[in-house]
C-alpha cells in the first residue's frame, strides 16, 4: 500500500539539546490546531515517551532498531502512524550517536529507514557562527540525511539570534524557531537522578501544557514546521495481517500508578492479543489484591514512593499470599 504520511523526526547534536522541550511545545501546537497526531521516541525510554504520549494525547510507541528487526520497526511505525495528520518521533542522544563507530541504531540511521525528514535542535549558548558549521557537518555528512531546518535553543538574545540565523541561512539552511534561555529542560520538566519526573507524578498538567502553547506561539514556527512534515515522500509498504485475538478468560493484573508505571504498550498489547484481560492496580491506594490469576509489575520509581507503599501493607500481604500459592508474578527492577 502507499501511504503519504506527514511525518518529522526531532533530533540534537547531543543529549540534553531540548529535544523533549522542543517535542511536547510542538504536541502541545499541533493539538491546539486540531490535528490528529500519532507520536514515537527512539528507544529505548519510559519517561520520555510517557511525557509524549501525555502531551500527544496517545500512545507514544518505541522505536527500536537493536530490540526488533528494522523492517518490525518501520512496519510498526507506519501501522501506529496510520489515520493521522502528522507524525512526530524524538530521536535520542546526538543525531548520528548509535552503537558504534558506523552509528548503527543511530537515529540519524532511523531517520533514514521512516524517510522522515529531520528538525534539528542545536544548543547555541557561547556561539554564534560556528553553530552552522556544525549544522553544515550534519546536513553532508550522511547525504542521505535529509535535514528540513533547525531549532535554536538557548539563544541570548536578538543580536545573538539574528547572527546565528543568518549565518545559518548563508548555509542554505532554514531557522524554524529560536527559543531563549530556559535554564535546561528541567526548568520546563522537573529532573532527577534518572531524568525528568515522569508525568504520573507531575501536577498543574493545564498550566503545564498552557506553557507549552506560549512557547510553541513565541518560538517555533509552526507552519513552516508542518511543512517540512508534509514533505515528506510517500513510500509503499506492506503491512501484514494482525492474527485474531484469542478468546480466553485469563485475567492479569498489572500496577500502574506514579510508583510503577515503565510499561511498553507492546507488551501489554502481546498479552491482550494472547486473550488476557488487562486489570489495572494501584499499589498506593488499592487494599486488595484483584481476582487475577497473574500479576505483571513493570519498573518505576518505588524508592521515592517507599513510604506509601510500605503503608500498604494489606496489599502487599495479599501479593505475598498469592505469591506463595504459587501465582506467577512477572517483576522488573525499579528506577534504582
Amino acid at each position: 500500500m502507499r501511504m503519504n504520511l506527514p511525518r518529522i523526526v526531532v533530533a540534537g547534536l547531543s543529549g540534553d539539546s531540548g529535544k523533549t522541550t522542543v517535542s511536547l511545545a510542538l504536541l502541545a501546537a499541533m493539538r491546539e490546531q486540531g490535528l490528529r497526531v500519532s507520536v514515537f521516541k527512539k528507544g529505548p525510554d519510559y519517561i520520555d515517551s510517557a511525557w509524549l504520549g501525555a502531551i500527544g494525547g496517545t500512545t507514544c510507541r518505541n522505536l527500536d532498531t537493536y530490540m526488533a528487526e528494522p523492517e518490525v520497526v518501520r512496519a510498526r511505525f507506519f501501522r501506529s502512524a496510520d489515520g493521522s495528520d502528522v507524525a512526530l518521533l524524538e530521536g535520542n542522544r546526538g543525531l548520528f550517536d548509535g552503537k558504534d563507530a558506523r552509528g548503527t541504531h543511530s537515529t540519524a540511521e532511523l531517520s533514514r529507514l521512516l524517510r522522515a525528514p529531520v528538525i534539528l535542535v542545536v544548543n547555541v549558548s557561547k556561539m554564534t557562527r560556528t553553530a552552522a558549521a556544525l549544522v553544515h557537518g550534519c546536513r553532508t555528512y550522511e547525504p542521505d540525511l535529509r535535514l528540513g531546518g533547525v531549532i535554536l535553543n538557548n539563544v541570548g538574545g536578538n543580536r545573538h539570534q539574528r547572527v546565528i540565523t543568518e549565518s545559518m541561512e548563508m548555509s542554505g539552511i532554514p531557522v524554524l524557531g529560536c527559543l531563549g534561555k530556559l535554564g535546561g529542560t528541567s526548568a520546563v520538566i522537573p529532573g532527577r537522578h534518572l531524568g525528568l519526573v515522569p508525568p504520573d507524578e507531575q501536577g498543574g498538567r493545564e498550566a503545564f501544557v498552557a506553557g507549552l502553547l506560549e512557547l510553541a506561539r513565541n518560538s517555533l514556527d509552526i507552519n513552516a514546521i508542518l511543512d517540512v512534515a508534509r514533505s515528506a515522500e510517500g513510500v509503499d509498504i506492506d503491512l501484514p495481517e494482525l492474527p485474531r485475538r484469542k478468546d480466553t478468560n485469563l485475567r492479569i493484573g498489572y500496577f500502574r500508578d506514579s510508583a510503577f508505571s515503565f510499561y511498553y504498550p507492546e507488551n501489554i498489547e502481546a498479552l491482550e492479543q494472547q486473550g488476557a484481560k488487562l486489570i489495572a492496580i494501584s499499589s498506593i491506594s488499592d487494599q486488595r489484591l484483584p481476582d487475577v490469576h497473574g500479576l505483571y509489575i513493570g519498573g518505576g520509581f518505588p524508592e521515592t514512593h517507599a513510604d506509601l507503599l510500605s503503608s500498604n501493607r494489606s496489599l502487599a500481604s495479599e501479593v505475598r499470599d498469592a505469591s506463595e500459592r504459587g501465582m506467577p508474578i512477572y517483576a522488573e527492577c525499579g528506577g534504582l
